[in-house]
């Protein structure tokens, strides 16, 4: 029987891919340009192999088909030519293309934007040609949108035969730090680190009220310091922690929005958080420990809005823990593999010490690939190993595409200038008030995140709406955060909320109500970036400070108003909320949120107070009535 060579093939390729990154970003000294470009002709050339026509939706291939070889080939070949001719193209001609890089060109933009449509959808990839269009087409638009056009020549040179295009600086940002740090996550996958966190995050949380959902909080956010991704994360822990949560009575939808609401904050937890961060920090010209560092708090106070509501379920349910006896001892699972850790402590260690975030994935691969060898378990065997640089290139192809295709937009907007015509009309629009623009920009990065995935939802809003806010005075670091926070949300937000499809399919519940659960569960996190907004200094490191007792009176209420908006949205704190409780407690909320004077803050609290206070009553005079 004739043996299907496909996988051989495919695994050679992404291995190859895997180790021509870790050597361009160590021991290779390669001109940025034709890096990148070869980056660009791996990820093509694997993407036309394993994706078939229709999209990832109907599964990968597992067979050769001729006009994928073909494509891939031409993939290759697109990333090759840069490397070949780039330098006579530039110092021999002196920036005169000929007819061959127009050609050249052309297959790269058509290739670039068909990978696209098979690995990450429609959405960005029809963005990126209304991009392109509007380039070639602006005199066509009216009002604002005019521009003068430019000629067919003139785009293909920019996207293909410049750093402005496919190759501009989300590519370097994916060659480097994305494809290093997923490598580095693929490492510590293969050591077993997973089975070690979800065990950890048994013997913590798992006899708690609800202990199977507090667990799916404990192990994502964990788990979201490696892998950076809220589809990656459920596909990961959802697996093991579902079937615990359907287990003790979660219904299947809730069960999902668990999961999908932890593992979406895993995007924002340092010290490894999405690739979107990486691109941040690029595009602010700040290290990569300063964003890690900030997000600290918003974080935690994301993560607390959800462990609430899920504790606040559980009580309402009368949910209990696990049993003991099923449960395993931390000591135990640190003695099996505590060893596992120390990667992550090596890459902190090298981010805090000031380092390159290049430096700090490749010492946190290196050194897992040390640590491994502690226990006989865990050791990187040859299969291991190459298990693991393989699923690095795999997992790198659909963040790292992403990119590539939001080179265009990026440089469409440069040239066009719509970036700041689109600021502008923000702010008209919010007639220059701040709390306007927010919102109108929360509501962009929820319609622009349909079926695109966090990184490029960021990158195409902070084109649009960073500017505004930045116009308005907000503080940089808080107007990408602001725009940050929501891509990331985007993971949660119907219609197309990919991390809630994930977990429902792993649940076999419905999805659109495991979409509309988890945001249930997670909208008290929804005030996080307004907050860091109007008070910055919850940004560590941000160089904003504030006096000591506004700082303390945000914090208590911050936490107080996340606890009472989850209450409010599961309509239960010590008994089902009545309908005023239910609406007093938000309104109270929100009060306390209104920026400006300290008097909304004290109102808000005392509502808030006030009204959990008459909840108390209410449910000891019941008590006492019942008792008499």
């Amino acid at each position: 029987m004739r043996r299907n060579i496909f996988p051989i093939v495919v695994f050679v390729i992404a291995i190859s891919f895997s180790i021509y990154e870790i050597l361009v970003n160590t021991v290779i000294v390669m001109h940025g340009f034709h890096m990148n470009a070869m980056h660009l002709g791996f990820l093509l050339a694997l993407i036309f192999l394993l994706y078939p026509v229709r999209g990832k939706g109907k599964g990968l291939n597992n067979r050769f088909s001729i006009p994928g070889v073909v494509l891939a080939i031409l993939g290759m070949a697109v990333g090759v030519y840069i490397v070949l001719f780039e330098e006579e193209l530039h110092l021999v001609r002196l920036s005169v293309p000929i007819l061959r890089d127009y050609i050249f060109a052309v297959i790269a933009v058509l290739l670039t934007l068909e990978a696209g449509r098979r690995t990450i959808g429609w959405p960005l990839t029809i963005l990126a040609i209304i991009a392109i269009l509007y380039a070639r087409f602006g005199e066509i638009f009216p009002g604002v949108f005019f521009h003068t056009n430019f000629g067919w020549e003139r785009i293909l040179y920019r996207l293909y035969l410049t750093y402005e295009g496919i190759f501009g600086i989300t590519a370097s940002i994916a060659a480097t730090y994305i494809f290093l740090f997923l490598l580095f996550g693929a490492f510590l996958y293969e050591a077993g680190v997973s089975d070690f966190f979800n065990k950890i995050a048994l013997a913590i949380a798992g006899r708690r009220r609800g202990g199977p959902a507090q667990v799916a909080v404990v192990s994502s956010s964990i788990m979201g310091t490696i892998s950076g991704s809220a589809v990656a994360n459920v596909a990961t822990t959802g697996v093991f922690t579902i079937p615990l949560m359907k287990r003790i009575g979660y219904k299947p939808a809730f069960a999902g929005a668990v999961e999908a609401s932890a593992s979406t904050g895993g995007q924002i937890m340092p010290p490894i958080m999405g690739a979107a961060a990486f691109v941040m920090a690029s595009y602010l010209g700040i290290p990569y420990l300063k964003v890690a560092v900030a997000a600290i708090i918003p974080a935690i106070l994301y993560y607390l809005a959800v462990g609430f509501s899920i504790d606040t379920e559980a009580r309402k349910h009368s949910l209990k823990g696990l049993p003991p006896e099923e449960l395993p001892k931390a000591s135990a699972v640190f003695k099996e593999g505590g060893h596992l850790i120390i990667p992550i402590i090596v890459v902190v260690g090298v981010l805090v010490a000031g380092k390159t975030p290049i430096l700090a994935a490749i010492s946190g691969i290196a050194s897992t690939f040390l640590v491994s060898f502690v226990r006989r378990k865990t050791m990187m065997t040859p299969k291991k190993l190459c298990a693991a640089l393989e699923k690095g290139a795999r997992q790198a192809l659909e963040v790292c595409l992403a990119c590539m295709v939001c080179g265009f937009i990026i440089c469409v907007a440069g040239m066009t200038g719509i970036g700041s015509v689109l600021a502008y009309n923000i702010i008209e629009l919010a007639h220059a008030q701040l709390f306007p623009a927010l919102l109108f920009c929360m509501f962009i990065s929820i319609l622009l995140s349909m079926g695109v995935p966090t990184t490029a939802c960021y990158i195409i809003v902070s084109i649009v709406a960073a500017p505004a806010l930045l116009q308005m005075g907000v503080l940089p670091l808080a107007a990408h955060f602001f725009v940050f926070w929501f891509a990331v949300m985007s993971n949660l937000t119907p219609p197309v909320a990919l991390a809630s499809f994930t977990a429902a399919g792993l649940a076999g519940s419905n999805l659109n109500q495991t979409a509309l659960t988890a945001l249930r569960i997670a909208f008290p996190g929804f005030i996080v970036p307004f907050l860091v907004v109007y008070y910055p200094f919850l940004l560590i490191g941000s160089g904003v400070g504030g006096h000591p007792l506004q700082i303390a009176l945000v914090t208590i209420g911050v936490i107080m108003s996340i606890i009472v908006l989850a209450s409010a949205f599961t309509r239960y704190v010590l008994k089902p909320l009545t309908i005023y409780e239910t609406a007093l407690l938000p309104l109270g909320a929100v009060i306390f949120l209104i920026p400006g004077h300290v008097y909304y803050s004290i109102i808000g609290i005392i509502i808030m107070s006030v009204t959990i206070a008459i909840h108390v009553l209410r449910v000891k005079a019941k008590k006492t009535w019942f008792n008499r």
